[in-house]
């Protein structure tokens, strides 16, 4: 990855937006769905409440402190990761899989664009994408804490010991040095009063979140409600998710606030979602998804591995929504945790498609070996 003097003036906002105007409706619409079901007579609209405060209290906030903590050192510390891992040697590989580990994409990437600039291994590529989860781990740490402490570490020795077998076996090449910078985002360039607004609603909702996890009951903070304080957090968050020029991933000029909210609003939503789909068919269809996941249990890591495949981070907080609600065994977490790269893979793919992909197809082998193991060997682990 080379180094580019950061610019003053911010990437146009109207050029992002435009390229972004289907998907701005189509969040738009997302968002009039929400807030109708949301506020809908009966029980339907009080469940959607419910949810949409749990997912705050339980998963956003702790998104936004563990982003701020993150973003801030980064930006404390004008730390430079690509000069960092090129000068690593023999220790890039578990480097890689260390920044892969870390919550969110962003490690990833900078990993896949040091590759293309020349600066590590093939073997790098694949350690960081296999110890990924992407941001389903933040929905892991905030409501399991005890599983995180387990898929975390282990992904990043499988991708270690991944990186390092790669780097043995094999030959080809896929570098292209063409990309000059990894800043695949367009800058925002200002701190914003949604992002101070989001922030200020995050510190009661942290505390209702850290009172949780206590197992203590909060019926109100500061002497205002839960319920307004979550709800306000909540459609903060869609407002800024909705209104957004970026598709997932920030800018790192931008401020570290700005940085936050945006990506907090991104993963609420899809944590929002999942959520609600869980809910709603146990709710209102009255099936016992347990039950039916029973009857295909041998195949139930093989297909949590399939999913890993897909990128974006939806579809791996869904199945990290059903092992939270018991539906699916940790086998199949951990599967889905080495074969996915959540969000990561969108821009690993524009920077060097080949490599991205193939990285990839390689984690599905260490996904395949520790996922059956455990199934196999410690069906009832973590469960």
């Amino acid at each position: 990855m080379t180094d580019t003097p950061p610019s003053s003036a911010p990437t146009p906002a109207p050029a992002a937006a435009e390229r972004l105007g289907p998907f701005r409706v189509k969040r738009l619409l997302v968002v009039l769905i929400l807030t109708a079901l949301a506020f809908w007579p009966g029980r339907l609209g009080e469940l959607t409440r419910e949810l949409m405060v749990d997912a705050y209290t339980q998963v956003s906030v702790f998104v936004a402190t563990t982003l701020l903590l993150f973003y801030g050192a980064e930006r404390l510390f004008n730390f430079d990761i690509g000069s960092a891992l090129k000068g690593a040697k023999g220790a890039q590989v578990p480097l890689a899989a260390l920044l892969g580990a870390t919550p969110g994409c962003g490690g990833a990437v900078v990993v896949v664009a040091a590759y293309s600039s020349g600066n590590v291994g093939f073997g790098a590529v694949v350690a960081t994408l296999t110890a990924t989860m992407g941001d389903a781990a933040f929905l892991l740490i905030a409501t399991r804490p005890e599983a995180a402490l387990v898929v975390l570490p282990l992904s990043m020795v499988v991708g270690v010991l991944s990186g390092w077998i790669v780097d043995r076996i094999h030959r080809v090449e896929f570098r292209t040095i063409t990309q000059g910078t990894c800043e695949l985002a367009p800058r925002i360039g200002r701190l914003r009063p949604q992002d101070i607004l989001y922030l200020l609603l995050a510190v009661p909702g942290l505390v209702v979140g850290g009172a949780q996890l206590a197992q203590t009951e909060l019926h109100a903070v500061f002497g205002v409600p839960i319920l307004p304080i979550a709800i306000a957090g909540t459609f903060t968050g869609l407002l800024i998710w909705s209104t957004s020029i970026l598709a997932a991933m920030t800018n790192p000029q931008d401020t570290p606030v700005t940085r936050m909210a945006e990506e907090t609003a991104f993963i609420s939503v899809w944590v929002i979602g999942a959520y609600l789909a869980y809910d709603y068919v146990a709710e209102f269809a009255g099936l016992d998804i347990a039950q039916m996941f029973e009857t295909i249990a041998p195949l139930l890591p093989l297909m949590a591995i399939l999913i890993g495949f897909i990128p974006g981070c939806g579809p791996q907080v869904l199945v990290a929504t059903l092992f939270l609600n018991g539906v699916i065994p940790f086998s199949a977490l951990i599967g889905n945790a080495i074969s996915n790269d959540g969000d990561a893979l969108f821009p690993a793919i524009a920077l060097n498609p080949r490599a991205a992909l193939v990285a990839t197809a390689y984690s599905a082998v260490p996904a395949l070996i520790v996922a059956y193991a455990f199934y196999w060997l410690a069906p009832g682990f973590m469960n």
